[in-house]
């Protein structure tokens, strides 16, 4: 079962002279439990991808349909709590809330929801990212790949339909870019967790299932390494 469709999707700035295709024409679809590696050079489209993809950035034409529901034909109020609620973010830069500790960051999505948070499940989520002793700690007492621990929680805390990773590691040192990867791949195989990772590291595309590489804001490659 398709959880992501993409169609016809393009995003362009400027006119004339000064048209730039950021997405030019792209169409690809993301089976459930899938994860996909979007690769390419800078500049070649990648963020913009994902921005529309999740929501954040509407593109100029085309649709984008997560688990069923075209997400530019909602209201933006409407948009704003689809994306709380079906998309995980994560950032290279982590965009935590800073006067806030790691337990109200990671519950930050159901609670601007006014939902119930399952104890049980918090509790598991933060002892598989390793995070459970740093729960009272605001995000400048914490390293690099403990603040993106705390990202991923506040992205899978919902469980999404679908989780997007705009360069998780990129920020981070090659032990705790490793660690990010092998938690993303957890939540991935014990969750069947749908997960997007933009990545300019070779060797963290290679663990996905499949790679989309982007030239131009054009798909040339779409690649499945492994069922």
């Amino acid at each position: 079962m398709d959880i992501l469709t993409v169609q016809n999707l393009k995003k362009y700035y400027g006119k004339d002279e000064t048209l730039v295709k950021a997405i030019d024409d792209i169409s690809f679809s993301v089976e459930k439990g899938d994860f996909v590696a979007i690769i390419g050079p800078s500049g070649s489209g990648k963020s913009t991808l994902m921005h529309a993809i999740g929501g954040v950035d509407r593109p100029t034409d085309g649709k984008v349909l997560i688990d069923n529901q075209d997400i530019y034909q909602l209201s933006d109020e409407k948009l704003a709590i689809f994306r709380r609620r079906q998309v995980g973010l994560i950032y290279q830069f982590y965009n935590l809330i800073p006067i806030l500790t790691v337990e109200e960051n990671i519950k930050l999505p159901l609670l601007l929801d006014h939902q119930k948070v399952d104890d049980d499940k918090f509790n598991e989520l933060v002892r598989q990212l390793g995070i459970d002793d740093r729960l009272n700690h605001l995000p400048n007492q914490l390293s690099g790949g403990q603040q993106q621990r705390v990202s991923i929680g506040r992205s899978l805390i919902y469980s999404p339909a679908i989780v997007l990773a705009d360069e998780p590691t990129g920020n981070l040192d090659s032990d705790a870019s490793r660690e990010i990867v092998e938690l993303l791949i957890d939540s991935n195989q014990r969750l069947n967790q749908t997960i997007l990772i933009i990545t300019h590291d070779e060797r963290i595309a290679m663990l996905a299932k499949r790679i989309l590489a982007l030239k131009d804001g054009k798909i040339v490659r779409d690649e499945r390494v492994r069922k």
